[in-house]
């Protein structure tokens, strides 16, 4: 097992990763339980798995109780936040017990929300099922719902009590959900890591097979990376966190265009996303452009959108910059971006212009 510790004072915590670990599920939380059952939530598509969790916990001695959520990024919604709410107060959840969120980056944000709401606080357990989640929004304590007026606008910085990440669960992921999944993985060499995006280049597609190890490798890396960030900066408060979010901005905007969807899924969003910031970059002259071609090249080989028309992204520029004034990084009325001087050399710039932002977008072929 690789555990990687979290470094937040007394809100610190493990990341556990192992192959098989869901199997050691009773033991992991026998811990955690207070002699008091387990909430799991998680949503349709996931169910299967929960009742096996579930089953896991009785055969080790614990008890636990299901929710199960719609699939979907329409779940982090108001509605689905009351519905979960109100489930756990049926349920009689008390300050001290833990809820499991057992899902993917949906789950996750919308139970690590709620706990962090319900009786001024309540403790959760990430058990993350996706690519996505294994290696980005399960560890960091970001949770959060979305709004008619943009992603993730309402939410709370609450930090879970243990992360278990067993790359199993990929087994059966979509290869589409997958490559999202990568978006996050690819991110953490694009960040500040250029060997870590020489190894994406030549392993990413083997990870993408399935292959165990280049798997957890890539799982364990990409934790240790945003757990050293997290420590660094909790609150993004100094400017360290905010790297978290490079492709994000873009990103955001095309999840925007397209009703936040199936259309486009988050780390579809983001993949393009950094392509744009890279492209951007190079358009102002920050970048070098080979280094740009390079990171759209390697998203391309992955099946992964790149640019807008592989984001089947139509809209002006314009009126993608309109979404992006609903981001949530806005301050005193300017919006810092995540830009690049070269692959692992990004940066937060709070200079940029929106409207030479939409003269670029709006250059772009659809």
């Amino acid at each position: 097992m690789k555990i990687v510790p979290v470094a937040l004072g007394a809100r610190s915590y493990e990341v556990r990763i192992a192959s098989g670990l869901l199997t050691q599920a009773a033991e992991q939380l026998a811990l955690l339980s207070r002699g008091r059952p387990f909430v799991i939530v998680t949503d349709a598509n996931v169910a299967p798995h929960a009742a096996r969790l579930s089953a896991l916990l009785h055969n080790g001695g614990l008890t636990s109780d299901i929710i199960v959520l719609p699939a979907g990024e329409a779940t982090k919604s108001w509605a689905q936040l009351e519905a979960l709410t109100d489930g756990l107060l049926e349920r009689g959840i008390e300050r001290g017990d833990h809820v499991v969120a057992f899902g993917g980056g949906v789950i996750g944000d919308l139970v690590g929300f709620a706990t962090s709401i319900l009786k001024r606080g309540c403790k959760f357990v990430q058990i993350p099922t996706t690519l996505l989640a294994q290696v980005d929004s399960s560890v960091g304590g970001k949770t959060a719902i979305n709004s008619r007026a943009g992603k993730n606008l309402i939410g709370a910085f609450h930090q879970p009590s243990l992360v278990l990440i067993d790359p199993d669960l990929l087994d059966t992921l979509p290869l589409r959900d997958l490559r999202a999944g990568y978006a996050e993985v690819v991110k953490y060499g694009l960040i500040d890591d250029f060997a870590f995006f020489e190894w994406c280049e030549a392993n990413g597609a083997t990870l993408l097979s399935g292959d165990p190890a280049a798997r957890e490798y890539a799982i364990a890396h990409s934790v240790a990376a945003k757990a050293r960030i997290v420590a660094a900066d909790e609150r993004e408060t100094s400017g360290v966190r905010a790297l978290l979010n490079l492709g994000h901005t873009f990103g955001h905007a095309l999840e925007a265009e397209t009703g936040f969807s199936d259309a486009l899924l988050h780390g579809e969003g983001v993949a393009a996303g950094m392509a744009l910031a890279f492209a951007y970059s190079a358009r102002r002259g920050l970048c070098p452009g080979q280094d740009a071609e390079r990171v759209a090249a390697h998203l391309r080989e992955m099946n992964m959108p790149h640019d807008l028309a592989s984001a089947g992204i139509t809209a002006s520029g314009e009126t993608l910059v309109g979404h992006m004034l609903h981001d949530k990084k806005m301050d005193a009325g300017t919006l810092p971006f995540l830009l690049a001087r070269g692959i692992g050399q990004t940066y937060l710039d709070k200079q940029v212009d929106l409207a030479d932002v939409a003269a670029f977008l709006d250059e772009l072929p659809r």
